[in-house]
């Protein structure tokens, strides 16, 4: 027989040609030689290699042939694991062409190889050939994860090793073949944590890669240092490259005999910020004599540099009392480890035996103690220019808690509100920008307080600290000069006039301020010049001869600051013409002055005597004309007029009432009150404003309408006189007076030629009044 192998690799090797990717004829059956009948030996068929998990299902693995003739058809049949044995329906076999393929992917893992029978017969059943073995082996791929044989290794070392010296191993397994690179395990360390944490932090330990051996790398395994260590490690197959799992070791550092024994150590409590208290006692044994200077003990401490302990020897039980002479501070410094050394008060004796001093260890615990914020400077001093913007940082980092408690910040003191401030942080920013004009800056310096107070558990009391925040201000040139005067007189002559002084001020300091620079920068002012006279003044005067009248000119000031600030004027200046002294004149002055002789003063005394006496003739006249036209009777009050017919129905009280329209103008204009303003009655709110009443009428009689309704509309708005139709209050007469009120009063001129003897018709009421103006 001449058996031939062709196998399907496409799973295994993806690179093969086309033709070798379909699965070879074997014919396991055909005789080596002619006439022979029987197979003298069977030739070894290859093993069939499949890749497990492979997804190419079903996959055609080979393919059996019988080369003999037959007459009939043959059936080809596939026994074994695999097939009609468990694990079954794996694999399968067609049985009109022999291909022999699997059904389903395959697990290396759970079944690494299968050994099939396979069978040639004929339709009727019959075996037309022997049985051959087919050999399928399942190749392995890494699908296996490597994994610790423990969940947690646990070790130990002596402390003080050497290294290199051994401390344990570890192991994986790996499901994948052991024969292959996916199961090639490595081991290493990931990480290192010491116990207690922090410790020790070199790395302290190396691992075997190949064999998981844990040994020691370094120095320094101090039991009283660290006690041990934790490891976490990895292994990954395919030497590392591959799939990986973590595990841990625990390590203990085991202890060694490296220390002689030792008084046990004193606890002792000591509270910060306290001095010169007893804070505990320590006791030696003498046995000498007790009370004698052989017995009393004199104790020693030999490691307090900064002299913050003292102890003494109680008399009495000669124990050593152990003080804090200075006082402590907890967030310095919350341990103190002590060493207290012991001798007699008198010498030993040389036959004592030769023994060490006797020490002993003192462990000083200091108690923490509540204490207020403190700030790191007070006070807090901020140089900044006044023109600071709004949100600028002033200073920050300003306080902090002894006890490394929470602070909480705010502004206690601030006039001005220019300050903030954040409550977290304490940065102090600017709110506003400042002023160096406010009264509350004295010497550039504007003061304000801060507080920090404690939100801390520990400090629950809530204790708080106030500081001073100093603010020196730097001046900054934000206001521009100002000018002044703004009006002035010059002499039309360049020969007498000596100028209009101007001076410049400014609400800067220095040296935002003085000295000033005065120009000219109107090109209408050409005619002009200005003479700087000092830093603050200068001289404005014309250049040449001008003409009297009001000229109007340009001037620019600019102070010294950087930048400097400029602002413009116009100054009003009256160009005239002066005397021989330079003072200006009018020109009719000037012409009497030079011919009459006659001075200013005394045409100005002239001229006041001539308006005085006209005044005096005006008033004479119009006291005459009132005279004449009206009189007052004695002791009525009553205006009586000159005519019969000029009936009113206003009685007027002078000192209270008003009056009517006629006899209100006649009253003002013999008591010389204003025609366009009316008289106060002492019952209104006279102090308000009246309003503008019209001085005259209007010549043309279309504007005569217009000139009413404006008296009219005055009239009505004003606050300080009633309208002319309100009810007027006269003298009250009193409950149950026959008179009643006077309705029309007429007045002659005088008293004599007036007959009242009509107000007789008029009823009882008017008799009295008749009686009292006819006597007869």
């Amino acid at each position: 027989m001449f058996p031939c192998l062709q196998q399907m690799w496409s799973s295994a090797e993806p690179h093969h040609k086309e033709e070798e990717l379909r699965p070879h004829t074997v014919y396991p059956w055909r005789n080596q030689g002619k006439g022979m009948v029987r197979v003298k030996r069977d030739w070894i068929i290859p093993p069939i290699r499949v890749l497990e998990n492979s997804k190419q299902v079903p996959e055609d693995l080979v393919q059996i042939k019988s080369d003999k003739i037959f007459t009939g058809e043959v059936i080809y049949k596939l026994e074994g694991p695999g097939v009609d044995q468990e694990p079954k329906n794996l694999f399968e076999i067609d049985d009109k062409t022999g291909v022999i393929r699997s059904k389903r992917p395959l697990d290396r893992e759970k079944y690494n190889s299968f050994t099939l029978k396979a069978f040639a017969l004929s339709p009727s059943g019959e075996r037309l050939e022997n049985p051959t073995t087919i050999e399928i082996v399942v190749l392995d791929q890494n699908d296996n994860r490597p994994a610790f044989i423990r969940s947690q290794f646990v070790g130990t070392v002596s402390e003080f090793s050497v290294p290199g010296t051994s401390v344990m191993s570890v192991s994986a397994t790996d499901a994948d073949d052991p024969m292959t690179e996916n199961a090639y395990l490595s081991y290493s360390i990931i990480g290192q944590e010491s116990i207690p944490a922090n410790a020790v932090t070199k790395t302290m330990f190396g691992i075997n890669n190949q064999t998981g051996a844990i040994y020691t790398r370094d120095v320094g395994l101090d039991r009283e240092v660290v006690k041990g260590f934790r490891l976490k490690l990895q292994v990954a197959d395919m030497g590392g490259m591959g799939l990986t799992t973590e595990g841990v070791a625990i390590i203990h550092v085991s202890d060694i005999n490296n220390h002689a024994p030792q008084f046990d150590p004193y606890r002792m409590t000591a509270v910060e910020n306290r001095q010169d208290y007893e804070i505990g006692r320590v006791n030696v044994t003498d046995r000498d004599e007790p009370g004698t200077g052989n017995w009393e003990a004199k104790y020693f401490i030999s490691n307090d540099p900064n002299g913050n302990f003292a102890i003494t020897t109680d008399r009495a039980t000669n124990q050593g009392i152990l003080k804090v002479q200075q006082p402590l501070d907890y967030e310095a410094q919350s341990e103190y480890v002590l060493t207290l050394t012991v001798e007699n008060a008198n010498a030993l004796s040389n036959k004592a035996p030769n023994l060490p001093v006797s020490t002993a260890r003192v462990l000083v615990t200091v108690v923490n103690e509540n204490e207020a914020p403190h700030f790191r400077e007070d006070p807090i001093n901020v140089v900044v220019l006044e023109s600071v913007s709004p949100g600028t940082l002033l200073k920050s980092n300003i306080a902090f808690d002894p006890d490394n408690s929470v602070l909480r910040y705010e502004i206690s003191r601030d006039p001005e509100r220019w300050l903030d401030i954040n409550r977290d942080t304490g940065d102090i920013l600017a709110k506003r920008t400042f002023n160096m004009r406010s009264p509350h800056v004295k010497n550039n310096i504007y003061t304000a307080h801060c507080c920090a107070l404690v939100l801390s558990p520990v400090d629950a009391d809530g204790v708080s600290t106030t500081a001073t925040v100093v603010i020196t201000l730097k001046e900054t040139n934000d206001f521009p000069p100002v000018l002044f005067p703004l009006s002035g007189s010059v002499c039309s002559s360049v020969r007498q006039s000596s100028g209009l002084v101007v001076s410049a001020v400014d609400e800067d300091l220095p040296p935002h301020a003085a000295p000033f620079i005065f120009e000219m920068v109107d090109y209408l002012s050409l005619n002009w010049t200005i003479i700087q006279v000092n830093d603050t003044h200068a001289v404005l005067q014309p250049v040449m001869q001008l003409e009297a009248g009001e000229y109007v000119v340009t001037v620019m000031v600019s102070d010294s600051g950087s930048p400097a600030l400029s602002s413009f004027y116009q100054v009003n200046v009256t160009v005239c013409l002066c005397d021989a002294f330079g003072d200006c004149k009018s020109e009719v002055g000037a012409i009497l002055g030079s011919s009459v002789g006659l001075s200013f003063i005394a045409l100005v005394i002239i001229m006041a005597s001539i308006a005085l006496l006209l005044l005096l003739l005006v008033l004479a006249a119009a006291i005459t004309t009132c005279g004449r036209r009206h009189h007052i009777k004695k002791g009525t009050g009553l205006l009586v007029g000159e005519s019969e017919d000029d009936i009113r129905d206003n009685v007027l009280n002078y000192d209270e009432q008003g009056g009517g329209e006629e006899d209100e103008v006649r009253l003002q204009r013999c008591s010389g009150v204003p025609r366009g303003k009316q008289p106060l009655r002492k019952d209104t709110p006279h102090n308000l404003p009246s309003p503008i009443y019209p001085r005259r009428p209007s010549a043309d009689p279309t504007d005569i309408e217009d000139y009413i309704n404006d008296g009219l509309e005055a009239a009505d708005n004003d606050p300080n006189v009633p309208p002319y139709d309100t009810a007027l209050i006269y003298d009250y007469e009193g409950d149950g007076s026959l008179a009643g009120s006077l309705s029309s009063i007429t007045s002659g001129s005088s008293d004599g030629d007036q007959d009242y003897d009509y107000l007789n018709d008029w009823g009882p009421r008017f008799q009295k009044l008749a009686n009292m103006y006819d006597p007869r």
